[in-house]
């Protein structure tokens, strides 16, 4: 399902929801809106298929999803994005073809934005062009420091995979930070580690009150977070 965002969201809304267009001019955004459209999925469901990059850039309002690889005959998880990121970008800019897929882990609402409308805006719009520019650089170091702790203790290795989504997309509240509870075998592939060490580890943290699991509302609380991240330093 899907409809036109022109008349429910507005450019103010729009760039405080997504980090990438807070510079952006509001000519910029008002253009975006009108050719955007938000799309609803539910958990589970595959919201971008292999053969549909390149087509469109896609944000995420509300939710969470994960960007997986089909290998042999199974799936490994390549990242986990949240509520304000986006995904789509690479394909449309190098316009090479995508072997990955985009899975719902949650209630999600996205809205996508053309291919060419993206383009041209970075193109007029020289600070969303630079914002632009730092968004794919942190991303960028996020995989050098993936590199740089592949011979880290699992622990370490899973303590940088919550912290990182915790700074990225934590919903902060009075004593703890709340992301997804995330299955094992996502957070295995994130973190590079096995299903196995992750079970055992957030055993470990869920005896120390560093984590919390409401499965109520299917999320997971960091009140150790401080914790997890002199953990996820010990580099």
């Amino acid at each position: 399902m899907s409809t036109s965002l022109l008349n429910s969201m507005q450019p103010k809304l729009f760039s405080e929801l997504f980090p990438l267009f807070k510079a952006a001019s509001p000519s910029i955004l008002e253009q975006l809106l009108s050719v955007s459209t938000r799309h609803t999925y539910p958990v589970g469901r595959t919201v971008l298929m292999e053969d549909s990059w390149g087509n469109a850039v896609y944000f995420i309002a509300a939710g969470w999803v994960k960007v997986r690889r089909q290998v042999g005959d199974s799936y490994t998880t390549l990242a986990v994005l949240g509520s304000g990121d986006f995904f789509g970008e690479m394909a449309i800019l190098d316009e090479s073809p995508r072997s990955t897929d985009v899975v719902a882990l949650s209630s999600v609402e996205l809205l996508s934005v053309p291919a060419n409308a993206f383009v041209s805006a970075l193109i007029r719009d020289t600070q969303l062009h630079h914002r632009m520019l730092q968004l794919m650089v942190q991303r960028l170091r996020q995989t050098n420091l993936r590199f740089q702790l592949r011979h880290q203790p699992p622990a370490v290795k899973l303590a940088n995979a919550l912290v990182a989504l915790a700074n990225a997309y934590g919903d902060t509240t009075v004593d703890s930070v709340h992301i997804l509870n995330i299955a094992p075998e996502d957070l295995a592939a994130v973190a590079d580690i096995s299903k196995e060490e992750v079970v055992k580890i957030m055993e470990k943290l869920s005896e120390r009150a560093w984590i919390r699991v409401d499965a109520r509302t299917q999320t997971l609380g960091l009140p150790g977070l401080k914790q997890l991240e002199q953990l996820a330093q010990r580099l």
